[in-house]
C-alpha cells in the first residue's frame, strides 16, 4: 500500500447521509486514519448506539474500517489539531484559496482536511484557522461540486493517490 502523509478528515455540518456515507468509503480507499464528525454531521451510530442503514448503505463497511469520533464543536477540535502539529487544509471557496493542484505534502506531514457544510461551506471564523484554502476550479456554470465529489478529488490529487 502506497505511504500517505497521516491524515485526518473533519467533516463540519454536512446534511446528508449519503453525503457521509460517501465520503467514508472514499476515506477508506485513501487510507485516511480518521474522521472526525462535527456540529450536525449525521454519524454512523444513532443516539442509541445503532449502526445507521442509510450511511451503511453507500459506505458499504467502510464505516466500520475507518476510525471515527463525534464533537459538537468544530472550532475546539480544529484547535487542538492545530496544536498537536497538523497542518489544517480547508477545501472551500474563499478569497485566500489557492488551486488545489497546487497543494503539496512531504510524507512526513501530519495533515487535516476539513470539508464544510453543503449549503454554507466552512464558516469565515473557521476559514481562520486554515494553514491552506484549496479550492477546485469550475468551468461550468455550477460554482461547486457535492461535497463527497469534491473529497474524492481533491484529496486523491492532494495526496498524490
Amino acid at each position: 500500500m502506497k505511504k500517505t502523509p497521516e491524515t485526518i478528515v473533519v467533516l463540519d455540518s454536512i446534511r446528508s447521509t449519503f453525503n457521509v456515507g460517501s465520503i467514508f468509503r472514499t476515506s477508506d480507499a485513501l487510507n485516511i486514519s480518521k474522521i472526525i464528525l462535527c456540529g450536525t454531521t449525521p454519524t454512523p451510530k444513532d443516539r442509541f448506539g445503532r449502526d445507521r442503514e442509510d450511511i451503511a448503505k453507500v459506505a458499504l463497511g467502510a464505516e466500520r474500517n475507518v476510525d471515527w469520533e463525534y464533537f459538537p464543536k468544530v472550532l475546539w477540535v480544529i484547535k487542538q489539531l492545530k496544536k498537536e502539529g497538523y497542518k489544517i487544509v480547508m477545501i472551500e471557496q474563499s478569497e485566500k484559496s489557492v488551486d488545489y493542484k497546487k497543494i503539496k505534502f512531504n510524507r512526513k506531514d501530519k495533515v487535516v482536511f476539513v470539508m464544510g457544510s453543503e449549503v454554507e461551506g466552512i464558516s469565515k471564523s473557521l476559514l481562520k484557522l486554515a494553514d491552506k484554502v484549496a479550492e477546485i476550479p469550475m468551468l461550468g456554470s455550477k460554482e461547486s461540486l457535492n461535497v463527497s465529489v469534491a473529497f474524492g478529488v481533491a484529496m486523491f490529487r492532494m495526496l498524490n493517490i
